[in-house]
């Protein structure tokens, strides 16, 4: 009995929270992995956002001890030391200051074109499954033909036509990487369509946008969330995969991919540091934020085990029997 009435308290205790503030206590309690991923996803943010101060207008200050293509030759290629901490590449610039630079340019891609990819994805993704007959047909293999290309191949074609930069990594990331999510959208605008809220909305007189903007885009945007978490890990794989291959963000920015393909590969066995700090940067942050993402999709997937509807994530359990 005391169970049932710990179980309706801890309801109580959760109608009264917000929602956010729910999800992040579910988070804490229910996933551990997800929620080391969330500290090293806000770590990166953090770390980009106060990289240095120089863009909010503020004087040169920031983590960064030196500036992201300051160097001095007499410093090349020397060990992790006290003066540098992660040693430096062989221009003599400090690699602990480029690698929280790098975290920057890592963020930003990330952000924006997932961003893209959910507005992209979802705008046709949804209009493709509700409309549904010959529209989502033709969408439909406009997108069997997309996914049928490499997408790395199509990427750096791309690259290669628009030209290197921050800007055109986010857009063609963003677009193209956008076309694999239409699928998932559009699956789940069907599975919408066809309940019975959705059918007497229509005998009422409701309007294709007021169908949308009102029952379809609120029941997926757990969904949306869920891609967008999703997709800042491929996101910024793929920036370092064409920094690498030099189609991605130009020198000197100092993009993790960047650092691995100019001296770190080249002076690695004479210099290992060069190699070693900007790819365990690039592994820890896609690690993170794969497991935050799996989090979030655990905890706000209906679908699943422990997503949007259980009280407060607390397990019910049975009241025990009485003896006798």
């Amino acid at each position: 009995m005391s169970e049932v009435v710990n179980g309706m308290a801890e309801a109580k205790a959760a109608k009264r929270r917000s929602p956010l503030a729910d999800f992040f206590i579910r988070l804490v309690r229910e996933k551990r992995l997800g929620t080391v991923g969330g500290i090293i996803v806000l770590i990166m943010l953090l770390t980009g956002i106060f990289a240095d101060l120089t863009w909010l207008g503020l004087p040169d200050i920031g983590l960064a001890p030196y500036g992201y293509n300051e160097h001095n030759l007499k410093d090349r290629m020397e060990a992790p030391s006290a003066k540098h901490l992660l040693g430096t590449d062989s221009l003599g610039r400090d690699l602990f200051s480029r690698v929280i630079y790098g975290a920057r340019i890592s963020m930003i891609v990330g952000i924006c074109a997932s961003a893209i990819n959910v507005f992209f994805s979802s705008i046709i993704g949804v209009t493709s499954g509700y409309l549904g007959g010959r529209v989502d047909m033709v969408v439909q293999r406009f997108v069997d033909a997309a996914l049928s290309f490499p997408m790395l191949i199509i990427v750096i074609t791309l690259m290669g036509i628009i030209g290197t930069g921050i800007f055109q990594t986010v857009i063609v990331l963003g677009i193209w990487g956008g076309i694999g999510w239409i699928r998932v959208a559009r699956a789940a605008v069907i599975s919408i369509r066809e309940n019975v809220y959705v059918e007497a909305a229509k005998s009422i007189g409701c309007t294709t946008g007021q169908m949308l903007r009102r029952h379809i885009l609120p029941n997926i945007a757990p969904l949306l969330i869920i891609m967008f978490s999703i997709s800042m890990s491929g996101n910024i794989l793929g920036e370092a995969s064409l920094s690498f291959l030099g189609f991605g963000i130009p020198p000197p920015f100092p993009s993790w991919g960047g650092m691995l393909s100019e001296s770190g590969r080249k002076y690695m066995l004479q210099a290992p540091w060069m190699a070693i700090w900007p790819g365990l940067a690039l592994s820890i942050v896609v690690y993170g934020i794969n497991m935050f993402g799996d989090a979030v999709r655990d905890l706000l997937d209906p679908r699943l085990r422990g997503g949007i509807g259980r009280y407060s994530g607390a397990k019910r359990k049975r009241p025990k029997r009485l003896s006798g």
